[in-house]
């Protein structure tokens, strides 16, 4: 899969409805594919509309994760390839005892606003990062190890940024950040929400999470402006 090609999706409109949620864009418009329905009685009839489309939304609601600044990480166990392409697991105590470590987590490899922003931003500010007293900088998603290893691959990452996959969703769950996208027409599933932490020794001193797939304040940057 390309990390540059995004596929696009129209949700259907109800017409006459007088619901109009919030909704979060998960990736940036590219496409011009749009579809709309139109239902005044049964039978009804489907209408193709030339307008263009918009990006993938949805709705979710603003729950707060279990985990919160000042908290232990529950430990769990995570999985990567290392540079001699050896499938290896972690554990979280292990990766964050007596370190400072910046854990961020993504929706998605290979999605759009996680390619071409979140990981790459966490890529070039590593140095920066690690001048402050970061050890580790690590990115998490709910894929498994085999896709995180060819994101990196296609990505040029090298030893910036650790890709850790928690397939199980084990720290996800453990943590409370569940993003249930199951009833979205791409098979996302469940996956974890955005964030960004900085970790002290297993404990959580900054947390910035994202109300679903948004990304507002979960950046290299903002990790920055905390130390």
């Amino acid at each position: 899969m390309a990390a540059t090609t995004a596929a696009m999706f129209t949700l259907p409109k109800l017409y006459k409805s007088s619901i109009n949620p919030k909704t979060i864009s998960l990736f940036s418009p590219k496409s011009t594919l749009s579809s709309s329905f139109s239902i005044s009685s049964v039978p009804f009839k489907v209408h193709h509309s030339k307008r263009n489309a918009q990006p993938l939304s949805y709705t979710t609601p603003r729950i707060s994760a279990a985990i919160s600044v000042g908290d232990k990480l529950p430990n769990s166990t995570l999985s990567y390839f290392d540079s001699s392409d050896e499938l290896k697991t972690l554990s979280v105590t292990d990766l964050t005892s007596g370190k400072k470590v910046v854990l961020f987590a993504v929706p998605g490899a290979f999605t759009p606003t996680c390619s071409q922003k979140h990981l790459p931003g966490f890529v070039e500010k590593s140095k920066e990062l690690k001048s402050k007293g970061v050890d580790t900088i690590a990115c998490i998603s709910v894929n498994d190890a085999f896709v995180m290893k060819a994101w990196k691959e296609n990505l040029n990452i090298g030893d910036e940024v650790l890709l850790l996959s928690d397939g199980n969703l084990e720290f996800t769950k453990a943590i409370g950040c569940e993003l249930d996208l199951t009833d979205k027409p791409i098979g996302l599933g469940v996956r974890s929400r955005r964030y960004a932490m900085l970790v002290d020794d297993g404990v959580v001193k900054v947390l910035n999470l994202e109300e679903g797939g948004s990304f507002n304040v979960s950046s290299a940057e903002d990790i920055l402006k905390a130390l």
